[in-house]
């Protein structure tokens, strides 16, 4: 997506392509006591360019609802369809390109790459895509969440709200049609983490990606207009 993202059409491109449908889906991962039935039977669909929060008690499967989407854990029964892949199908190498191309995420703690600054933090991705104006992209999305003056620092000389927007930048710089953001305001203060979280509903309307947050706040899944609860590893409502 162009990182300016404001147009007559905003989100247009993102929005024809963040679809998310999960069909009966089960994911089972060993422990010394034997294997254990992360999600059982799941169903769930999510229209392109909504936004929503996914609540539930720990252990009941929210972040592997996540991974599934974004195709980093195997399922082992059921359907799942992302921005039109039918991940099942897809090799290592596929599953990696479709991530490239469709998937950005924001993590509690950040993940960015200390040796690097918030520009090449950003741009890496958009590297990766083989795009020629890298940097300039990163600059822009990075100035739109209030970074401009922070473009040469690196994480370890930013407050964790700087790192977290950076994250942010880094998750939409690339043109990703879907948004998935675990527990993103964990790590900060109450403030700091109010104002990372307008940016992020702000940022998602205009651009029009799909956002699915995980969040143990029932009141900030409201914001997002559609809260679906998992428990035991099933979609509770």
């Amino acid at each position: 997506m162009d990182v300016n993202v404001k147009s007559s059409k905003p989100g247009l491109a993102a929005k024809q392509g963040g679809t998310i449908q999960l069909s009966n889906v089960e994911v089972t991962l060993p422990s010394q006591a034997g294997n254990v039935e992360i999600l059982r039977g799941l169903d769930l669909r999510i229209e392109a360019g909504d936004a929503v929060g996914i609540v539930g008690p720990s252990g009941s499967g929210k972040t592997t609802l996540l991974m599934v989407i974004a195709g980093l854990e195997a399922i082992v029964n059921g359907t799942i369809t992302v921005a039109g892949q039918d991940l099942a199908q897809l090799e290592e190498d596929g599953l990696a390109t479709f991530r490239r191309d469709q998937i950005g995420i924001v993590f509690q703690g950040f993940h960015l790459i200390p040796t690097m600054t918030a520009l090449e933090n950003v741009a890496v991705p958009l590297e990766f895509k083989g795009d020629g104006r890298a940097f300039g992209k990163a600059q822009a999305v990075l100035e739109r969440v209030g970074l401009g003056a922070r473009l040469t620092h690196y994480p370890g000389q930013l407050s964790g709200g700087e790192q977290q927007r950076v994250a942010i930048a880094r998750a939409l710089a690339a043109g990703a049609s879907i948004i998935l953001a675990d527990e993103p305001t964990g790590n900060l203060d109450f403030e700091t983490g109010r104002a990372i979280m307008d940016l992020l509903f702000d940022l998602q309307r205009e651009s029009g990606t799909t956002l699915v947050l995980v969040t143990h706040d029932r009141e900030l899944a409201r914001e997002c207009g559609r809260i679906v609860e998992i428990r035991d590893g099933q979609v509770a409502s």
